[in-house]
């Protein structure tokens, strides 16, 4: 077959995934550490840790070992097969969590993490009905669509019966306001579960939630709104899944950012992080929630269920972890990172918030109050463009009204001159793109 000739278009054959968002302009060749390369040679510093997965870095030395040794020597089994790759990761996980998540199932991606997390609650409590977060994403498959609200809903016919969105607590663009004018969580919070109740059948199985929700805009939990959520869900008999795709594993500075809130999950999903990169997920939970579903067939089989090479690769990610005490370096890198961004703030008018934690930072824009209605969402869109001019890739939340909100989260294995660098060039692209605003 002939070859493509060259400046032909690279995804000519590619079916679009990615709703209305294009393709990167170029085609990148090669990644290393904080880096990726393009076809022409030009580095990007990568400010999203690939598909905010990549905790270690690009092509990280021991990630690279172990693949080499473990796909030489034990790669995939049948799905009723165990490996000691997979029996010494899901013994470890339990090791880094509270009582009592400790039974874990390995998988591929968040969106099956998430999959089989609400099957199993389905099961264990004889209920069907769903809460989660307005502008969550929890994946696209099934269950997990039913529960992503923030897009992909339009167009593809009825979702599954049952599910509910809850308001998100988001400090920046208050629903609920108390008499000081901040956000009054706690009464939004009962409208809410107001609402819920009475549209609910009687069959409250699960709230999915992320601790920090990401693609949503970077909104952390106000202090003490976990702990509530989690007595609404103990009210219910609803069991508490949470979601810590991207805020697992060091990211935001602890082990698990829910540690942050003393609140014990009754499910937790990991996916992204626990793999730096390659596709594993896991599903952790207590020994009498996994008693229970076994005693009524739980069913979720799959083709590359604890596959021992990705649970390979996941031991050697908690191996880097804990030596290298990346839950330190995220709380003082974020620490960095958050100072220079609001450093920006105080420079440039159109910003208007840095909030998040550890190495999980969102900068949102005020386009809008300069440009009018859309303008953050056009602002943004300039800002990201220029700053992948000046060798920079940078994440804007894919909402509409939300394309101001930028999602930073490089590395943890990030150094502190990549950081300056990164901020740097953010400083000029939002020079650059509000001159003459």
């Amino acid at each position: 077959m002939p070859s493509e000739t060259p400046g032909a278009d690279p995804g000519r054959h590619l079916i679009r995934y990615s709703g209305h968002a294009p393709f990167s302009p170029e085609v990148v060749v090669r990644a290393a550490g904080t880096s990726v390369f393009t076809e022409s040679g030009r580095e990007l510093l990568d400010f999203t840790s690939g598909q905010m997965s990549a905790i270690l870095g690009h092509s990280h030395p021991a990630i690279v070992s172990t693949v080499r040794e473990q796909v030489a020597h034990l790669d995939h089994l049948h799905s009723g097969m165990l490996s000691p790759p997979v029996t010494e990761l899901v013994r470890r996980l339990a090791g880094t969590l509270p009582e009592p998540l400790e039974k874990g199932l390995l998988l591929t991606t968040g969106a099956e993490a998430n999959e089989a997390a609400v099957r199993m609650a389905k099961l264990v409590t004889g209920r069907h009905e769903v809460v989660s977060f307005a502008r969550s994403w929890h994946g696209m498959t099934q269950a997990a669509a039913n529960a992503t609200y923030s897009a992909g809903r339009k167009g593809y016919g009825p979702a599954a019966p049952g599910n509910f969105a809850l308001p998100v607590p988001d400090r920046h663009r208050p629903s609920v306001v108390g008499a000081d004018g901040e956000l009054d969580w706690r009464r939004q919070l009962d409208l809410g579960f107001e609402m819920i109740d009475a549209q609910s059948v009687g069959s409250l199985a699960a709230c999915l939630v992320e601790p920090i929700l990401s693609s949503g805009g970077v909104v952390e939990l106000p202090p003490g709104y976990l702990a509530a959520l989690a007595a609404k869900c103990r009210e219910r008999g609803m069991l508490l899944i949470l979601d810590e795709a991207q805020t697992g594993l060091c990211r935001t500075g602890d082990w698990y950012a829910f540690q942050h809130e003393g609140v014990v999950p009754d499910i937790l999903t990991l996916s992204k992080t626990l793999g730096a990169g390659l596709p594993l997920a896991a599903v952790l939970t207590s020994p009498e929630i996994e008693q229970r579903a076994h005693e009524r067939g739980f069913l979720f089989f799959t083709t590359h269920v604890n596959d021992p090479l990705p649970a390979a690769v996941g031991n050697t990610v908690l191996d880097v972890l804990v030596r290298d005490r990346l839950d330190e370096r995220a709380r003082v890198l974020g620490a960095t990172l958050r100072g220079g961004l609001e450093k920006l703030a105080a420079r440039h008018e159109v910003v208007a918030d840095v909030r998040g934690r550890g190495l999980l930072l969102g900068m949102e824009l005020a386009g809008d109050e300069v440009l009018g209605e859309g303008g953050a969402d056009r602002l943004g869109a300039e800002v990201t463009r220029r700053c992948y001019e000046l060798g920079l890739h940078m994440n804007i939340v894919q909402l509409p009204g939300m394309g101001g909100i930028f999602r930073i989260a490089p590395p943890l294995t990030a150094g502190d001159d990549e950081i300056a660098r990164g901020v740097a060039v953010l400083d000029e692209a939002l020079t650059e793109a509000t001159r003459g605003l």
